[in-house]
């Protein structure tokens, strides 16, 4: 589990309880020192589960036969990855050309956590993401109508004697829906636009 380098990007791929029950298995589970930091997890709580902690990411990409990490990896990481390694994560392939070459370079195996499905064809490692993404829409668009961002000063929940903003949300997915709840509890009118 190396830390994450995107920027603001502050999860980490793996908590204690993960390291606990892969290490009660038989596996060796090298962190990179500081990686659960972001997310308020420290080295000595890994640690006790079991971890070892390393000091540099290409002492965890060396070592590793899989690495776990939140989001793809970034150009600064694409030379510690080797034949042969396995690389479980978020990488969003048709977005990233750049990134989709150097895994292929690379000759590791890319495993994307959006592309997992159960049984029935969910896809339950996207989901989450997907709820995070339509939340934080809404939490991201307010900000920018208020006036000190250079918006129209708008509050989206409204105030006595003034109307509530009004948000069109393109799509009723997972994001579309979340986005929509988001919205209506801060008091928006919403309107959701799809297909279906």
């Amino acid at each position: 589990v190396p830390k994450e380098v995107k920027l603001d990007e502050y999860r980490v791929a793996m908590l204690p309880v993960g390291v606990e029950e892969l290490t009660r298995r038989g596996h060796k589970v090298p962190i990179e020192h500081s990686a659960g930091v972001g997310s308020g997890l420290l080295d000595s709580e890994y640690q006790a589960a079991g971890a070892e902690i390393l000091d540099k990411p290409a002492d965890i990409f060396a070592r590793a036969d899989m690495i776990v990490k939140v989001k793809e990896p970034q150009a600064s990481e694409y030379p510690l990855i080797r034949p042969g390694q396995t690389v479980f994560t978020y990488f969003h392939f048709a977005a990233d050309r750049e990134l989709t070459e150097a895994m292929l370079r690379s000759g590791s195996t890319s495993v994307a956590y959006e592309t997992l499905a159960d049984d029935q064809g969910r896809l339950p490692l996207l989901t989450p993401m997907s709820e995070v993404a339509g939340r934080m829409s809404i939490q991201e668009g307010a900000k920018y109508l208020e006036r000190p961002q250079q918006g129209r000063g708008i509050l989206l929940g409204g105030v006595p004697g003034v109307a509530p903003g009004e948000v069109v949300i393109l799509g009723g997915g997972v994001v579309g829906i979340n986005a929509a709840k988001i919205a209506a509890g801060l008091g928006a009118h919403v309107v959701i636009l799809d297909v279906s």
